[in-house]
């Protein structure tokens, strides 16, 4: 038997159960017991299917559940993955760089756009800033380690940072020295399906699900500091919060 076969396990053709089911059932268990690890690439649909002595067509089917469930990711070009997964504690008011630092991860950005532009009338309806106010746009495709994990679109009021240049790396750093750092927040998350661009940049498929963490970070006065609006890989981020009475 062939080394991926060994780690997954053998399936039985004379079970009642689908032979799609039993790999999906193996795979999901050789994830679970790490015997695939985080990030790594699993063979070919066609070498996975000489392996198992199965067709190429079960497989897919197998791999597809499995896609679905965010146990596995496929990143174009690249092969199918088995997702490295992010846990955010959405009771806690932390950076993107933070939480990646915190799991042992290594942030970094890549930048889209970063502008000085003039705050819009809807964003004066919408968020309170006042008229003529000069904002900062930073637009950032975010990643940890190499895995693109999030696209980042956050309006910071331009009196909270000596010029649009001080963010290099972390906002929440740049605001922190500054004194702006918002001390809380009111997020929002719903769930989204990727378009053709942010499935471009994010390595994933067209109507893959996402999650889009829409948040608006305040300082102790009241005044608005952040105005961030996040999408990330619903196979790689899962959001926790603890809850009590």
């Amino acid at each position: 038997m062939a080394p991926f076969a060994e780690s997954v396990g053998p399936l039985d053709e004379t079970a009642r159960e689908p032979l799609y089911k039993q790999l999906q059932g193996k795979l999901r268990k050789a994830i679970e017991e790490n015997k695939l690890l985080p990030d790594e690439l699993l063979p070919g649909e066609r070498d996975i299917a000489a392996e198992f002595t199965i067709s190429r067509i079960t497989v897919r089917k197998a791999l597809e559940g499995l896609v679905k469930e965010g146990l596995l990711t496929r990143r174009q070009g690249a092969g199918t993955f088995v997702s490295n997964r992010v846990e955010k504690n959405f009771s806690q008011l932390t950076s993107f760089s933070e939480d990646m630092v915190a799991r042992g991860f290594t942030p970094r950005s890549e930048w889209l756009e970063k502008k000085v532009s003039k705050v819009t009338p809807e964003e004066i309806m919408n968020f309170g800033l006042s008229p003529g106010m000069n904002i900062y746009r930073f637009h950032r495709l975010r990643f940890a380690d190499n895995s693109p994990m999030s696209i980042e679109y956050t309006i910071v009021p331009a009196f909270c940072l000596p010029s649009i240049n001080a963010v290099t790396s972390s906002l929440y750093v740049a605001l922190g020295e500054t004194g702006f750092r918002p001390v809380r927040a009111l997020q929002r998350l719903r769930a989204i399906l990727f378009n053709e661009e942010q499935a471009g940049l994010l390595q994933t498929t067209e109507n893959a699900a996402g999650l889009l963490v829409e948040r608006r970070g305040f300082l102790e006065d009241g005044r608005i500091v952040e105005i961030a609006r996040s999408y990330y890989r619903g196979d790689t981020y899962d959001f926790v919060a603890e809850l009590s009475t």
